[in-house]
């Protein structure tokens, strides 16, 4: 069945109603997503150091921030782009069970992002994290998961609507499950973002999966690292945006890779050196838990449920002059 889209009404909170806003939207999913998924908040580090392999690469080409240290010596320090390796450690080094997960407070400077209304150089986010068995490793599981945590976007959607009315529920009941390659075979002559497009217009919300891999035409719907979702059983929940009419991506996550996925993944990649940082090798020698996780942006879900027209009304951060001009011409207030 294809969503109805229902009329937006723009948000028109002052700067100081904004940020209160933004902290009850925050409170209010974080607890709900943590007792929907059975999560413990953990303290989780900046930065790491290079050498353990545990930061994020995301598509292998963009710069880190790094920097040394007084007292650690030959060690470069990085921050962290997220955290999806460190939360699979911190799982088996906090002694989690099953069933049991944790989520943090992440945050990022990503210097190569290439800055709009969506996207800053300041990223903040809920990574989070849950032990599953290694028989949990399929696509029932992770449609499980994805249908739990939009019951949270619709659950926290109507607790805006409730503080403000004007602010009118537009989430579909349920959120559409296709993969990469059906909505190239839908879509062929449009590019992998026009198709995204494409699918949040006709069906509001679109858990999108199977991302990192070549498809039949020879192209990757999207970069995706290699070395912690497995390509075939992970995805990102996106939605259509009125605001903007735009597709908004809320979330990426996955099953995580497991011995076969994390050779497979490497060696199309080109990076098999991996293999020899402390993280894969436990990975290898089956020393941590098999995990599903992923991250959810703070910024983004204020944006969406308050209909900002820009990232930077949810978010301090810094902007270009020609970025600043034009939020000025639109009145859009930056914080």
């Amino acid at each position: 069945m294809e969503w109805k889209q229902i009329e937006e009404i723009k948000s028109n909170l002052n700067l100081r109603e904004t940020e209160v806003a933004i902290k009850r939207i925050k409170d209010y999913f974080e607890t709900a997503l943590s007792h929907k998924l059975n999560l413990t908040r953990v303290s989780a580090p900046l930065f790491v150091q290079k050498s353990t392999g545990l930061n994020d690469y995301l598509n292998g080409v963009e710069r880190t921030v790094a920097f040394d240290a007084l007292d650690l010596k030959n060690e470069t320090i990085e921050v962290v782009q997220s955290l999806a390796k460190w939360k699979r450690f911190a799982l088996k080094r906090y002694g989690f069970s099953p069933g049991e997960g944790l989520y943090t407070d992440m945050n990022a400077i990503r210097r190569d992002e290439t800055l709009d209304r969506l996207h800053s150089i300041y990223v903040d986010q809920w990574d989070w994290e849950k032990i599953i068995l290694k028989e949990q490793r399929n696509i029932q599981t992770l449609k499980q998961i994805v249908k739990d945590i939009y019951s949270v976007f619709r659950q926290t959607e109507l607790y805006v609507y409730t503080l403000y009315p004007f602010i009118k529920p537009i989430l579909p009941k349920d959120i559409t499950f296709m993969t990469t390659q059906e909505l190239e075979d839908q879509y062929p002559d449009l590019t992998p973002k026009e198709r995204e497009y494409e699918a949040v217009k006709k069906y509001g919300a679109v858990f999108l999966m199977k991302i990192g891999d070549t498809l039949r035409s020879g192209i990757k719907h999207d970069g995706r690292s290699p070395d912690y979702d497995d390509w075939n059983l992970n995805g990102d929940i996106i939605f259509y945006y009125p605001t903007l009419d735009c597709a908004f991506e809320m979330s990426s996550m996955g099953i995580r890779v497991d011995k076969t996925a994390l050779i497979y993944q490497l060696s199309k990649n080109n990076c098999l050196d991996r293999l020899e940082q402390p993280f894969h090798r436990m990975l290898i020698n089956d020393e941590l838990p098999f995990t599903i996780g992923g991250g959810i942006g703070q910024s983004r879900i204020c944006m969406f449920f308050l209909r900002k027209k820009h990232i930077g009304e949810v978010q301090a951060s810094v902007w270009p002059e020609n970025i600043i001009e034009e939020c000025i011409k639109e009145n859009i207030e930056l914080l």
